[in-house]
């Protein structure tokens, strides 16, 4: 017979089951929030309103409301990853920049909730981000080949490095803290910024470069803390030294979180099956006659295989890259950036990171490294270029890679002085010449005095030259001691071979090449004129058709009037009506680098040395 009670009784129980699987599947799919993404913001800065990236699980059906007067949840922005959630914040007018608190954010969903705690710190670094300019020089440190401070930390693992440590490729235990024990080296000879190579997480086969980040708010533990970073600017601060960080807005490495658990399908530009290569065509966003395809090509591929390119047309993964920059100069309190593979990053993009950037710090500075040797193409990346684009790259400082080119052709052989007379002669297209970097090689090129096969006198007019002309100067780490790498990466940055115990007296002695020395010697003094002499950094530049084997310019500031010569050649006679008219030869000169007084009454001098520069009398 059919029981009626027992039925009833049995679906109840059915029923109470399935609820319970249902609790239990749904306490299973509770919410957790493993990061948060800036980790701080600062109180009375500008850009107040910050988009937080949440880190975790389950955040699709995850709301969020804030339980402090001084700030406001506007919104969030859920993605089809639920790993991920953006949630938009605005730091609310009136809190003064000395004023620091924590917000407390509430996340909930229909059964779960939790509290993060989010710090608004207040300002430490407000009269810092002095920028860089023609009264700086800049030396160029490539951090894990520059010094060793902490032996402790060269050999912290990383399961993806292929090279062992001492290797051409691999890592050679250079950190922060090497270069916070050599800053006394650095003043003493006489360069004003240290550019210094990345320092962010690179957990990746080849790790030692730094420009293959795998976590973008985290210093790589071979090279030190964020802590120990920010100490080192303070340091460098005190010393009269300022910072420029190396920084990276096109790519990440190929090991970073994002790449296998993209948070919007559109993060980067294509995937690691499926994805464009690498196309160096630098004029593509430049050329008037130039097709979209090319500019695509060059915009999306990947600038190799395991440097995934990011996409910053994606609004939410561009807004995460202009706050990741601005918390870095802003914890750190750096003076500029050197901005890596600029001419491959969306420039719209670019533009609006840049304006942002100089917004909120208005005497800081920023140059971008667009590889391309025509003075023209350079210019149209500038700010304000007299080359008509439908917006402003706001980018105020480019590398002179056309001089740079004409300096090493000089120094090969290729070319004489002319193409270096030619190329400065073509300034009339920048917006503003004297904010290009100038330099005679860097971390990626021969070094200067391997592509002079050794010729010091030669690579001393090249030094010269940069350190004496328009633009701001760049020296590469071990330039002023002669190191001569060439043919690969690994020797280009070799080790720094000068030991530094905190004597500026032994610094010679501790040179490990006659050479060296004598190059040391002769790119302090330079340093030193360069300081003492105003013109030099801030003067009218002018300059005169070269000859067969000289090359001469003067800089000219109110009563300092100095000219330079340079010559190729063992003995030279130089005709000063060349220069001067007859009624305006100086009574005499001085020579700034010997100190030797040399008499003009015949209308003619005799320079015996590669590099004589002149003070009128």
């Amino acid at each position: 017979m059919f029981d009626m009670n027992k039925n009833i009784t049995l679906i109840r129980n059915l029923i109470a089951f399935i609820l319970l699987i249902t609790n239990v599947c749904l306490f299973s799919q509770t919410f957790k929030i493993s990061k948060v993404e800036p980790p701080n913001w600062w109180s009375g800065m500008k850009t107040s309103e910050i988009q937080l990236m949440i880190y975790g699980e389950n955040l699709s059906n995850v709301s969020v409301s804030s339980e402090s007067d001084n700030l406001k949840v506007l919104n969030s922005v859920h993605t089809q990853n639920n790993n991920y959630l953006f949630v938009n914040i605005k730091i609310l007018s009136g809190i003064d920049s000395t004023n620091s608190f924590s917000a407390r954010l509430r996340f909930t969903d229909e059964i779960h909730d939790t509290v993060i705690n989010f710090p608004v710190l207040a300002r430490v670094h407000r009269t810092s981000h002095s920028g860089f300019s023609t009264d700086d020089v800049i030396y160029l440190i490539f951090t894990d080949r520059f010094v060793d401070g902490d032996s402790s930390n060269d050999k912290i693992n990383n399961p993806y490095e292929k090279f062992p440590f001492g290797d051409l490729n691999g890592r050679h235990g250079g950190d922060l803290k090497g270069i916070i024990d050599y800053l006394d080296y650095l003043k003493y000879l006489g360069v004003t910024a240290l550019w210094i190579t990345p320092v962010l997480e690179n957990n990746m086969w080849m790790s030692y470069h730094g420009y293959a980040a795998t976590d973008l708010y985290k210093i790589d533990p071979r090279f030190g803390t964020k802590e120990l970073y920010k100490n080192l600017v303070d340091l460098a601060h005190q010393k009269g030294l300022k910072i420029i960080m190396d920084q990276v807005t096109n790519h990440i490495g190929i090991n970073h979180e994002w790449v296998h658990n993209p948070p919007t399908p559109t993060w980067f530009n294509g995937t690691q099956e499926n994805h464009l290569p690498a196309h160096h065509d630098k004029l593509a966003f430049i050329d008037m006659h130039g097709d979209s395809v090319t500019y695509l090509k060059t915009e999306r591929g990947w600038f190799t295989d395991y440097m995934p390119d990011l996409n910053q047309r994606d609004s939410l993964l561009a807004k995460y890259l202009i706050q990741n920059t601005l918390w870095w100069i802003e914890y750190l309190g750096i003076d500029g950036i050197r901005e890596d593979t600029y001419s491959y990053v969306n420039q719209k993009f670019l533009g609006k990171w840049a304006k942002v950037i100089l917004d909120e710090y208005p005497e800081f500075n920023i140059v971008g490294e667009i590889w391309k040797g025509e003075p023209a193409f350079l210019a149209k990346y500038q700010h304000n270029s007299i080359y008509s684009r439908d917006f402003d790259s706001n980018l105020p400082a480019v590398f002179d890679f056309a001089l740079a080119d004409a300096i090493r052709d000089f120094l090969s052989g290729k070319n004489g002085f002319r193409g270096i007379y030619e190329t400065i002669a073509e300034d009339f297209v920048y917006s503003n010449p004297e904010n290009l970097v100038t330099f005679i090689d860097t971390h990626d090129i021969d070094r200067a005095l391997f592509v002079a096969n050794g010729n010091t006198d030669k690579f001393k007019i090249a030094l010269a030259l940069i350190l004496t002309t328009r633009g701001i100067p760049q020296i590469l780490y071990g330039t002023e001691i002669g190191m001569n790498g060439g043919g690969h990466h690994g020797k280009i940055r070799a080790s720094f071979p000068l030991e530094f115990n905190g004597d500026t007296l032994s610094v010679v002695d501790n040179i490990p090449s006659e050479k060296g020395k004598e190059i040391f010697g002769f790119t302090k003094k330079l340093l030193k004129l360069r300081k003492n002499y105003r013109a030099f950094r801030k003067g009218k530049l002018i300059h005169y058709p070269p000859g067969e084997n000289f090359y001469v310019y003067k800089r000219v500031l109110e009563d300092q009037k100095i000219i330079i010569m340079l010559n190729n050649s063992d003995s030279l006679k130089i005709k000063l009506t060349d220069f001067y008219s007859s009624e305006n030869i100086p009574r005499g000169l001085r020579n700034l680098l010997s100190g030797e007084y040399v008499d003009t009454s015949s209308g003619e001098i005799e320079i015996n040395n590669p590099v004589n520069i002149f003070l009128e009398n």
